[in-house]
């Protein structure tokens, strides 16, 4: 009896479980290094963007779709963010003399990514593309509007205010708290709401679990689908804006591989492939276990390229343990 309890415990919070001897290891490696906080706040730094795009692709993979669009559109909206966030006296600045509050690039940037995300809600939903096939082509679109916009050139030179957004940190010196770490409790909460507080957010798991029987209890599958894809595109947005004002600038490499990332975190969370199974605590969990292993070998020395290869197996792994978890669903 005491086993099968345990054999519960352990399948329950397999993710936090996995996380924590995840994080023994390496403090075991680097000698108790990586527990200082210059280093908890390194890591949680270099997570937290990609936390906004975990969010917004396992909301997706929850109503049993993907998203392949995630690194291009989130590379366009730091490019359409930058763009209006450029110092205007700089000689080459996309709108050069002109100069724009604030709010403007960061609304650019969000709004870009919704943009995009209504574009692969409408393929998706009323299309009635795959998603596989309907945002491998807006990744192609996204791409190439990116290079059209910026003529492939890197956008710098931005204004303080601007970069102060992703760069500022709260606290004694010896303690600052990254404001990026607020952003993200901001923003897993709101969608830990959204799914697991609204009507809608049961819509989207109800969708993912089994799509027609959701259409005969009377669920709008089609305005559902839009909206997942919407709010994804939003956190895509989002992400741009910030990732463009921690980097202080925005090219067409940024944010390459990051759908890679993405899916990678939240199928290692626990988001079924299968739809409707999953969790705002397992995506986050998911990226932080991602970002423990490219931050742990980064600072254990090993070559940066083993990462791809780690990302690679990981993703497969999960997937097949996860297709074998639920094998009775199908």
């Amino acid at each position: 009896m005491q086993n099968i309890r345990i054999r519960e415990i352990a399948n329950k919070y397999t993710n936090l479980l996995s996380f924590l001897a995840l994080y023994v290891l390496l403090i075991i490696l680097t000698g108790g290094k990586i527990l200082s906080w210059d280093n908890t706040k390194t890591l949680i730094i270099s997570v937290s963007v990609q936390v906004f795009a975990a969010l917004g692709v396992g909301m997706i993979i929850i109503t049993r779709g993907i998203d392949l669009s995630i690194g291009y559109v989130i590379c366009f909206s730091a490019s359409m963010a930058v763009s209006f966030a450029q110092i205007p006296e700089y000689q080459t600045a996309m709108y050069h003399g002109t100069s724009f509050p604030l709010f403007v690039p960061v609304i650019a940037g969000i709004a870009a990514g919704g943009v995009f995300g209504l574009f692969n809600g409408t393929l998706v939903a009323y299309g009635k593309l795959p998603p596989f096939i309907a945002t491998l082509g807006t990744m192609s679109i996204a791409r190439g509007m990116q290079l059209l916009y910026t003529k492939a050139v890197i956008l710098g030179n931005l204004k303080p205010e601007y970069t102060e957004i992703a760069k500022k940190a709260f606290g004694p010196s010896s303690f600052q708290i990254p404001i990026l770490a607020i952003y993200v409790i901001v923003i897993t909460c709101v969608i830990y709401i959204l799914l697991k507080h609204t009507k809608q957010g049961t819509n989207f798991y109800a969708i993912g679990g089994n799509a027609q029987a959701a259409r005969v209890s009377g669920i709008n599958v089609e305005r559902n689908l839009l909206c997942v894809y919407f709010y994804a595109g939003l956190l895509y947005g989002a992400a741009g804006v910030l990732l463009s004002s921690r980097l202080a600038m925005a090219s067409p490499l940024t944010a390459m591989g990051y759908e890679l990332d993405a899916i990678a975190a939240v199928t290692v969370g626990g988001i079924s492939q299968t739809g409707g199974v999953g969790t705002v605590f397992g995506m986050l969990i998911g990226v932080f276990i991602m970002g423990l292993i490219s931050y742990g070998m980064s600072f254990l020395g090993m070559d940066p390229y083993y990462q791809h290869l780690v990302k690679g197996g990981i993703i497969i792994i999960a997937v097949y343990f996860d297709m074998k978890k639920y094998a009775k669903r199908a």
